[in-house]
């Protein structure tokens, strides 16, 4: 089993190498994902004047939807310990000429903030990831002033979001990709409502709220999935990288086959489910 340094340090490799395909595919990704950024910013409640912390920011999408609203004497300071992903936020924040932000590296397990210096937390699909959630959840409250939020996004199990637990399957049963080890970082990791509870419970957060929020994944075909998953998904993307010509057309095949039940007009439709919880 990996160390939890060992463990950070690839997955900084991983998200270094992933930055550019998610810039590429950012539109697509923030489109799929609107519900959940809906729902993070009603839970977050930003009012103008605050300072908000992005944990895990990756593209800035959430970073981009708070900004306007905290108007000019507020502030979103957009972390991410990846520097390849703080620079992809970084341009799309120049794009849309948003100035009120402030984007930093910065590894959530350790933030490099005062104590009790933010209004609000924001947190999409961050925490699952981490080597130590109990010590980034820390770190969030550390820095949250009294009364503060927190919103955070994670995936709910396999069996609610075939999107990525399909492919999964079909590539762990092939060896191309290791099966998950207990207690490992991943994307089913905070899961439940119970476990999400009790690791914001531990971290000295109270008066936890959590409500689902389903999302449709739509792909034009197998091609167009391929695609979008090797720019966006680490895991899959090394797997990929690894196969042959010869045993990529037959996972091809294998997932149009697991697809079939998701079929639509114009391609597949496959559903997904999130975890949005609020804490103060």
């Amino acid at each position: 089993m990996e160390t939890p340094e060992e463990y950070r340090q690839r997955s900084l490799e991983t998200w270094n190498t992933m930055a550019a395909g998610w810039e590429r595919r950012r539109a697509k990704m923030d489109r799929v994902t609107t519900p959940i950024r809906e729902s993070l910013v009603r839970a977050l409640a930003p009012e103008p004047g605050d300072t908000v912390l992005e944990v895990a920011a990756g593209p800035g999408d959430m970073t981009f939807a708070v900004a306007p609203l905290l108007g000019e004497s507020g502030r979103v300071i957009s972390t991410d310990f990846s520097p390849e992903m703080v620079e992809v936020a970084r341009r799309r924040g120049a794009e849309l000429g948003i100035v009120n932000v402030e984007h930093r590296v910065m590894d959530a397990e350790s933030l490099e903030l005062e104590t009790h210096s933010v209004d609000g937390t924001v947190c999409r699909f961050g925490y699952m990831l981490m080597p130590d959630p109990p010590a980034a959840l820390a770190e969030t409250r550390r820095v949250l002033r009294r009364g503060g939020r927190l919103a955070l996004a994670v995936w709910r199990g396999p069996e609610h979001n075939p999107w990525v637990a399909i492919v999964g399957r079909i590539l762990t049963e092939r060896g191309l990709m290791p099966p998950p080890e207990p207690g490992a970082p991943g994307m089913f990791t905070m899961a439940s409502d119970e476990r999400t509870s009790e690791l914001l419970e531990e971290a000295g957060f109270g008066d936890v709220r959590i409500e689902d929020v389903p999302v449709l994944f739509v792909w034009s075909d197998v091609d167009d999935y391929v695609g979008t998953a090797s720019d966006t998904g680490g895991m899959f993307a090394n797997a990929w990288a690894a196969a042959s010509e010869e045993e990529r057309e037959e996972l091809k095949h294998a997932f149009a086959e697991a697809f079939a039940p998701f079929a639509v007009d114009d391609g597949y439709a496959l559903p997904g489910l999130a975890l949005v919880a609020v804490a103060s």
